[in-house]
């Protein structure tokens, strides 16, 4: 039997590698920091024309200053039911309307709030990292059945290096974004 080369597709483990760290991008822009984003909104679902739509579906989401999120709701009939939703979401944001325009005032974070999202920072990141590591596992298992199926020494040492190296890569952007994050956290 001819000995044919086995390949570990480290394309398929990069993707799934960058599909963690996209997640975490998205559970970071969810959290509240003391600055105003178009992203506080977007986890919000709004219950309209008998289906959940997502805010920025509904209106247009604009940053005017710092500290200050507006939303232009398109339909004045679903201004109501746009405000109810950001008030039961859970930001801890008070919504103010003025005709179609619901206003979100993003409140200035006490210390103690900023340690507490820090730390919700912290286990985000966490998982995105077990996330990694799992992809890193399947990796590894594959070369386990290379193995098993005749694939040579130095190709089980190349192909195991070579998903360690993703895996070191995508731990090390999921560590840069997590400070990055913190810092923004604590911000004043």
């Amino acid at each position: 039997m001819a000995h044919e080369e086995i390949e570990i597709d480290t394309d398929a483990l990069q993707r799934r590698m960058d599909g963690a760290m996209a997640a975490l991008k998205t559970e970071f822009a969810s959290l509240r920091t003391g600055r105003a984003s178009a992203a506080i909104v977007e986890p919000i679902q709004v219950e309209a024309y008998g289906q959940m739509t997502p805010i920025n579906q509904l209106g247009t989401v604009n940053v005017p200053e710092p500290r200050m999120v507006v939303i232009n709701v398109w339909d004045k009939a679903l201004v109501g039911k746009v405000e109810k939703a950001i008030r039961e979401s859970g930001i801890g944001i008070n919504p103010v309307t003025d005709g179609p325009l619901i206003r979100l005032p993003i409140p200035e974070l006490n210390e103690e709030r900023r340690r507490e999202l820090t730390k919700v920072a912290a286990h985000y990141a966490e998982q995105a990292k077990i996330a990694i590591r799992n992809v890193r596992r399947d990796g590894m298992d594959q070369i386990k059945k290379a193995k098993a199926q005749g694939m040579s020494e130095d190709d089980q040492k190349f192909w195991s290096d070579a998903v360690q190296e993703l895996t070191d890569k995508a731990i090390a952007a999921v560590d840069k974004a997590l400070e990055a994050k913190q810092a923004e956290i604590m911000q004043v």
